[in-house]
């Protein structure tokens, strides 16, 4: 008799500065071994970073918005009969000035308990994804995650955690003109200081900004986007017009404006460190919620 494998859904949120993601995974245990897997991912664009880098505080009319968001994400959750589930704020909620006052109200009107956290711990998270099948058993290896309003890079040595830090470098905060020059330049003294010795170094990008890149440049999955490749790509988008980036590339239109942007941060990590490859696993924070659950 074949054994029942019981397949149980748990949900994962994750409030960034560019958009509202909710994924619904699926947790299933074989063999005493937990496995997870994508069920469905909703994705709401809502630019709290405009807000939040500006003005340090988020408008009523984009409340309003969080809020309705939260609203239909708590019933595609309960038709899914979801128990279990983790919602994440970052960058654009860190730098809101009354933020716990928010994170209260959304719980009132909506249900769901959020909770605000650090670029760190926000690193810690998404470095927890499972890369193996990219990188193989290289020893050395850095995590780069662009979102809306900050970037946050881990590094492990031999294996192991070895050092992680949060700059305020973001496609929002590029757009509008909130990184200055000693931003860029800390960032890249940083890169050196800890990075630069390990050798055999490789590098993995995550966010939905590099996975359009790696998406638009036509690398087969599971190989590495050259450097050679992410520079062409990038002036290749810079030339395009926004007609030919919505109809031709499909992009989503809140993701127009901040690809570019975006990319030029991982390509300034690559040409820092002299590295030529970047592996792009189409992995997240939300993903990473998931081990955090299980």
């Amino acid at each position: 008799m074949k054994s029942k494998v019981i397949v149980k859904k748990v949900a994962t949120i994750d409030i960034g500065s560019n958009a509202i993601r909710l994924l619904i995974s699926n947790i299933f245990n074989v063999k005493g071994i937990k496995y997870h897997t994508k069920n469905s991912l909703y994705r709401v664009q809502l630019r709290l970073g405009d807000d939040s880098f500006k003005k340090g505080k988020i408008s009523l009319k984009n409340l309003k918005k969080l809020k309705s968001t939260l609203n239909s994400f708590k019933l595609i959750m309960e038709i899914n009969e979801i128990k279990d589930y983790l919602a994440y704020a970052t960058s654009a909620m860190r730098n809101i000035i009354n933020s716990e006052e928010i994170i209260k109200s959304l719980e009132i009107e909506t249900g769901i308990k959020v909770e605000i956290i650090s670029g760190k711990r926000e690193s810690e998270i998404v470095s927890n994804n499972d890369i193996s099948s990219h990188i193989g058993k290289t020893k050395n290896y850095c995590f780069i995650d662009v979102g809306g309003g900050s970037t946050e890079v881990v590094i492990y040595k031999k294996s192991k955690f070895y050092k992680s830090k949060s700059f305020k470098i973001g496609g929002v905060r590029l757009i509008n003109d909130l990184v200055n020059n000693s931003t860029w330049e800390y960032f890249g003294n940083w890169l050196k200081k800890n990075a630069v010795e390990l050798k055999k170094l490789k590098i993995i990008g995550i966010g939905g900004n590099i996975n359009k890149i790696y998406k638009i440049s036509d690398t087969k999955y599971t190989k590495p986007l050259t450097r050679k490749s992410f520079k062409k790509t990038l002036e290749k988008l810079e030339k395009m017009s926004l007609e030919k980036k919505l109809i031709k590339l499909k992009l989503n239109p809140d993701r127009i404006d901040v690809i570019v942007p975006a990319g030029k941060i991982y390509y300034f990590l690559m040409k820092t460190l002299d590295i030529q490859e970047i592996y792009v696993p189409r992995i997240g924070l939300a993903d990473g919620m998931v081990n955090e659950i299980i």
